[in-house]
């Protein structure tokens, strides 16, 4: 009996990897979507005629949809089962995919940008907390190390594949390119990942939670979104962001007399989990700003190609890979707070390195460096985050917590980029004035990098006093630190 259960004990293990990794493709797919978009976005608004405010909602539709849906997404597959949650929401993203990628008008690309950020809020969280569920100790906190991974790296390849297909095959293939994936991750995972609820699980839904925290978390990012096009305070903008601030503290108050809430506010008084959620909304915005940023300052101040620019920056997203490697490691043996820290600190250095960026700079000598510094640095962070919250939550409120760390990298990529927007006006509205890149200064583009580099710093100090010392548990057990 002894002999027979090793051999068994070994495929059950490789089982667990290969789920692994057809979630971690599914999340990729996900990922990708919010980046290779934006490099293909002005060859689709030349070829089916967008106008500014249209190719604006082909990116905010999926953001709004992603972000103002993720809790209900983690509730859901609590409530309703993982697997069941998490192949929904794959269908549903991969068949918009395929309707994104036909469209022949902007109404059409529009709804089904929406569509996909509707079924990418239901795949991501159940994904996350499938991990989770599936992996115990030291092997979760190396599966959670995966999955964080890709929370930069996807990002990153998103804009390499963006070049790629703008300059290849067509825009169309940003899209076409899920279909193929999400057919793989429909009919491999139900015979890997079973079908089960667990007994006792509540299959009742918070509806007036629900409603409220997508108001509260849409209106927030609408208002983000607008004020990277106008500022922070125009009157849309702030009316916005108030809706949702107003929306959030409703919520709250709901939250505290529903009988099964969609997200129980004593688990954001824990404070891993509220560490772990503060850490993946500043790592997240970082990223997304400095990836915006050193985008336009390629394309439009250096005149490198949608191509050019993505190669520049495929090996920061191997450095991202690196610095979540040794995150892990870091967090393995000391805690994630050093881990974190120092990856901080290590965004603040490359963010300094590319505020010094020219007007006549050489992309390899003047942006790479930096950018791959900074990109080490979100690496451990991004690990750190999710080890953080993650590890300390039990297995009946994997998809809340999910939910909410999934919903704090859409609200702090958007804040990131709204926020190096505002500081770097200058230069931005000059890219896009009638002299376009050849009298655009670069001062702006210094100024915010430098702001996040200050925000890294600051990250940096609160992430040493915020998250707990000392390393990971080794069970599924939820730790009440405070």
């Amino acid at each position: 009996m002894h002999t027979e259960s090793v051999p068994q004990a070994s495929a059950h293990s490789a089982r667990r990897w290969w789920t692994l990794g057809l979630l971690c493709l599914a999340q990729f797919m996900v990922i990708l979507d919010v980046t290779v978009v934006n490099v293909a976005l002005p060859v689709m608004a030349d070829q089916l005629g967008l106008q500014r405010t249209t190719s604006t909602w082909v990116v905010t539709a999926y953001t709004l949809c992603f972000g103002g849906l993720m809790l209900l997404g983690g509730r859901l597959a609590d409530a309703l089962g993982r697997r069941r949650v998490f192949l929904a929401g794959v269908v549903i993203f991969t068949l918009a995919s395929l309707a994104a990628g036909s469209a022949a008008s902007a109404s059409v690309l529009v709804a089904a940008r929406a569509v996909q950020g509707v079924g990418a809020a239901l795949l991501s969280p159940a994904a996350l907390s499938l991990v989770t569920t599936t992996f115990h100790g030291a092997d979760r906190n190396r599966a959670l190390g995966v999955w964080a991974a890709l929370g930069g790296a996807g990002a990153a390849f998103g804009v390499l594949l963006g070049g790629v297909f703008t300059t290849g095959p067509g825009w169309e293939w940003a899209f076409f390119v899920n279909i193929p994936v999400g057919v793989l991750v429909v009919i491999a995972v139900p015979t890997l990942v079973g079908a089960g609820r667990p007994a006792g699980r509540p299959a009742r839904v918070d509806v007036p939670g629900a409603v409220l925290a997508t108001g509260a978390v849409g209106s927030l990012i609408y208002g983000l979104l607008r004020a990277g096009d106008t500022g922070f305070a125009e009157p849309v903008t702030l009316l916005a962001l108030a809706a949702g601030t107003v929306a959030l503290a409703l919520f709250a108050v709901v939250e505290r007399r529903a009988t099964t809430p969609l997200v129980r506010l004593e688990m954001l008084a824990r404070r891993p989990v509220l560490a772990g959620n503060v850490v993946m909304l500043g790592a997240s915005g970082l990223l997304l700003a400095d990836f915006f940023l050193t985008s336009q300052y390629l394309q439009h101040v250096l005149r490198l190609s949608a191509l050019a620019t993505g190669l520049l920056f495929l090996p920061v997203a191997l450095a991202i890979g690196v610095g979540t490697h040794i995150g892990l490691r870091v967090v393995g043996r000391l805690g994630g707070r050093p881990a974190v820290v120092a990856g901080f600190l290590l965004v603040a250095g490359g963010a300094l390195l590319l505020a010094r960026v020219p007007a006549d700079g050489n992309a390899w000598t003047h942006v790479l460096p930096g950018f791959a510094v900074a990109g080490l640095g979100l690496g451990a962070a991004f690990v750190a985050a999710t080890t953080t919250a993650m590890a300390h939550v039990g297995s009946t409120e994997a998809g809340m917590a999910s939910g909410l760390i999934n919903m704090g990298h859409e609200m702090g990529a958007t804040f990131g980029v709204a926020f190096v927007s505002t500081v770097a006006a200058s230069s931005l509205g000059a890219v896009a004035g009638p002299g376009g890149a050849a009298s655009a200064p670069v001062g702006g583009f210094g100024a915010a990098f430098t702001a996040t580099a200050v925000v890294a710093a600051v990250l940096a100090a609160l992430a040493g006093w915020l998250v707990p010392p000392g390393r990971p548990p080794a069970t599924d057990q939820p730790v009440f630190a405070h």
